[in-house]
C-alpha cells in the first residue's frame, strides 16, 4: 500500500473499505437522478433540474480558506497507458499495478489526440466514471487510481470533445466521435454492446453525454455540414432505438415546414443537438436546446423563415418521443449560434405568482425565461452589452429581430459577439439560496467576410471569413431570472475567451475556473472571490460530492483531475 502526501493532506489509502465501494459492487438507481443534487454526482449536470446546485455545505464561505488538494492523477488515452497516480504512470494504476486495459471499436485507428476532459464525471458509490474522445476510465474517488480504461478505436471523424457518461443500474453509456453509443459493464470496462447513432458518411461527429431517464438513454449527435439534426432514445438494455425526433421538419405536411423554403431544404438544415439538456419529472419533458441551420451563414438556400426548430428551446416527451413546446431564441440565425447552452429549470415567483420556469442565457447574446410547462416567453433582453447583430427593440414574441446589414459582406461586417457566442457549451448554474442565474460571458467582435458570393451558397459552415479584432473583456455574470436584470458581473483580468462551467452550493459558494488557469470560489450574492487555487486550465464544470464523511471538489485541468478536500 502507498500512501501520498500533497498540501498537507494525508491521501485515502486504499483501504478494504475502498476495495468494497468498488466496481463489483452497487449500481445506479435511475430513480435517484430525480432527486435534488447532494451526496453524489450521478448525471451531466448532477441531476436532472441542470441548475449544478449542490445540498452540500461543509464547504462553505468560513471553511473554504482551508480546501488542500487531496489528489491529483493525470490520464493517458489510447493502447499506450491508462494513466497513474501524481505522475501518470502508463498502464499502470497508482499502486504499480498493471491496470486491465478494454479494447473496442470498429476501426484501426488511434485518434492520435490527448486528453482534454471537457466531460463531467460521474460518482456513484465512490468511483468515478471519466471519458474523453474514444476512452473511457474508471478511477477510485479515494485516490484517483485507475481501475480500468476503456479504448475504442476509431474510424476517424471529428474528435473535438466529449461531454461525459450516463448511468443506468450497473451499465454506462457514451458516445464516440465516429457515431456510436457504446454501453459498458461500469465494474469491469467490458463492452456489453455498441449501436450507431449515426450516418459517419455523411460526417456526423457525436459529443452529447446521454442522459438516462427511467428507460431511455437520450443521445444527441452533430455535424457540421448540411445534415438534419435529431434526438434519439434507445433502450439501456438492448441498445435498441425507441423512438427519433428530427428537429428539422423531415416529411410533407410537418409543422414548420413553412418556415422553411422547401422540404429538401428543411431535411439539410441543421439543427444538432450537440449539448445534453434538463428533464422535468412532473410533465415527462425533456427540454434542450437545438443547433443552428445551415447552411449557416449563406442563408439564401434555406428562404427568409424562422427556419424551424433550429436555435430553439424544444421540449420532448421522453415516453413518445413528440414535441410538446417550442421557443426559438434566433429566428433565421446567420451567424452559427446554436442554442446548444445548457437550459436551467426552477421554480420561482414571477410577478407575484408561482411558475414554472426554464432559463437559458444563449450564445447570440440574448436571455431567456420561459414558462416550462407552455414555452411562454416570461423574460428576455440583451444580457451581453456588446451585441449590435439585431434591432433595438425585441419582437411581440421577445425575439431578437436580426439586421440584414449585419449578415456577412463582401467588404466585411463588425459584429458582436463573435463566432465563439457571448457564451458557448460550458453549464451555467442556478442558486436557489440567491435566486440567481449564472453564466460565463465572453463581449467580442469580429470582421466578417463573404467568400461565397454563388447565390445558391455554401454547403455548412463555408462562405464567409472571419477575423477577430477587439475584446471588451470576460466575465462571470449572474442574472437575475424573474427580472431580466443583471445583479453583478466579475470581470476577469486580461481575459478575452470564455471559461469553462460553474458549480453553487449550499455553502453559499460558486465555484468556476477563470481565464488565468485559477479555480475560484466566489461568493454567489456578489462575486467576490474568496478562494483560489492555480492548477491550469480549467477545463470541465467544478463538481462535488460526498465520501467518506468529507465534502469533495473535483475539477480538471486538461489530461489532469484534481480532487480538494478540507484540511
Amino acid at each position: 500500500m502507498k500512501h501520498y502526501i500533497i498540501g498537507g493532506i494525508l491521501l485515502f489509502s486504499l483501504t478494504l473499505a475502498a476495495q468494497e465501494s468498488g466496481p463489483e459492487k452497487g449500481g445506479l438507481d435511475p430513480a435517484q437522478i430525480a432527486k435534488p443534487l447532494s451526496s453524489d454526482w450521478l448525471t451531466y449536470n448532477g441531476d436532472y433540474s441542470a441548475k449544478r446546485y449542490s445540498k452540500l455545505n461543509l464547504i462553505n464561505q468560513q471553511t473554504v480558506k482551508n480546501l488542500s488538494l487531496g489528489w491529483v492523477i493525470r490520464l493517458t488515452a489510447g493502447e499506450g497507458g491508462a494513466g497513474g497516480g501524481r505522475g501518470g504512470r502508463g498502464g499502470r494504476g497508482g499502486g504499480g499495478e498493471e491496470t486491465p486495459l478494454v479494447v473496442g471499436g470498429d476501426g484501426t485507428a488511434d485518434s492520435g489526440t490527448g486528453v482534454n476532459i471537457r466531460a463531467s464525471i460521474l460518482e456513484v458509490d465512490g468511483m468515478l466514471y471519466v471519458s474523453s474522445p474514444d476512452n473511457a476510465w474508471a478511477l477510485d474517488a479515494r485516490d484517483g487510481r485507475v481501475l480500468w480504461h476503456y479504448f475504442w478505436k476509431t474510424r476517424g471523424g471529428t474528435h473535438i470533445g466529449n461531454r461525459g457518461m450516463g448511468m443506468w443500474k450497473t451499465w454506462l453509456y457514451f458516445e464516440t466521435p465516429d457515431d456510436y453509443l457504446i454501453c459498458l459493464d461500469s465494474r469491469t470496462g467490458k463492452e456489453k454492446w455498441h449501436v450507431p447513432i449515426a450516418d459517419f458518411v455523411q460526417q456526423y461527429f457525436s459529443t452529447m453525454a446521454p442522459i438516462v431517464v427511467g428507460d431511455h438513454v437520450l443521445v444527441g449527435t452533430g455535424d457540421d455540414l448540411d445534415a438534419p439534426g435529431f434526438l434519439q432514445s434507445f433502450d439501456p438494455e438492448t441498445g435498441k432505438r425507441q423512438w427519433i425526433w428530427w428537429s428539422t421538419p423531415h416529411e410533407p405536411g410537418d409543422a414548420g415546414l413553412e418556415t422553411w423554403a422547401n422540404l429538401d431544404a428543411a431535411r439539410h438544415g441543421g439543427g444538432q443537438m450537440w449539448v445534453p439538456g434538463a428533464y422535468d419529472p412532473e410533465t415527462h419533458l425533456y427540454i434542450a436546446g437545438t443547433g443552428n441551420p445551415t447552411p449557416a451563414y449563406t442563408s439564401a438556400s434555406r428562404g427568409e423563415g424562422a427556419n424551424l426548430y433550429t436555435c430553439s428551446i424544444v421540449a420532448i416527451d421522453v415516453e413518445t418521443g413528440k414535441l410538446k413546446w417550442y421557443y426559438q431564441v434566433s429566428p433565421h440565425d446567420t451567424h452559427d449560434w446554436d442554442a446548444g447552452q445548457t437550459p436551467i429549470i426552477f421554480d420561482g415567483i414571477f410577478q407575484g405568482k408561482p411558475r414554472k420556469m426554464v432559463a437559458h442565457a444563449s450564445r447570440n447574446g440574448y436571455y431567456f425565461t420561459l414558462d416550462r410547462l407552455t414555452g411562454e416567453r416570461l423574460v428576455s433582453f440583451k444580457w451581453s452589452d456588446s451585441v449590435n447583430w439585431a434591432e433595438p427593440a425585441l419582437n411581440k414574441a421577445g425575439q431578437p429581430v436580426r439586421i440584414p446589414a449585419k449578415d456577412f459582406d463582401i467588404g466585411g461586417s463588425l459584429i458582436s459577439p463573435d463566432n465563439g457566442g457571448a457564451t458557448n457549451w460550458p453549464p451555467p448554474a442556478y442558486s436557489p439560496d440567491t435566486g440567481l442565474f449564472y453564466v460565463p460571458q465572453a463581449d467580442r467582435y469580429a470582421m466578417y467576410y463573404l467568400t461565397e458570393t454563388d447565390p445558391r451558397g455554401a454547403m455548412g459552415l463555408g462562405g464567409k471569413d472571419e477575423l477577430g479584432v477587439g475584446s471588451m473583456g470576460s466575465f462571470l455574470t449572474a442574472i437575475n431570472p424573474t427580472t431580466g436584470k443583471i445583479a453583478w458581473r466579475h470581470e476577469y483580468p486580461g481575459g478575452s475567451g470564455l471559461t469553462n462551467g460553474l458549480l453553487t452550493t449550499a455553502g453559499r459558494l460558486l465555484f468556476g475556473g477563470d481565464p488565468s488557469g485559477n479555480l475560484v470560489a466566489y461568493d454567489p450574492a456578489t462575486g467576490k472571490p474568496l478562494w483560489h487555487s492555480r492548477i491550469g486550465g480549467v477545463s470541465n464544470a467544478p463538481e462535488t460530492y460526498m465520501l467518506d464523511g468529507h465534502q469533495v471538489l473535483l475539477v480538471a485541468a486538461g489530461d489532469a483531475i484534481f480532487s480538494f478536500v478540507l484540511n
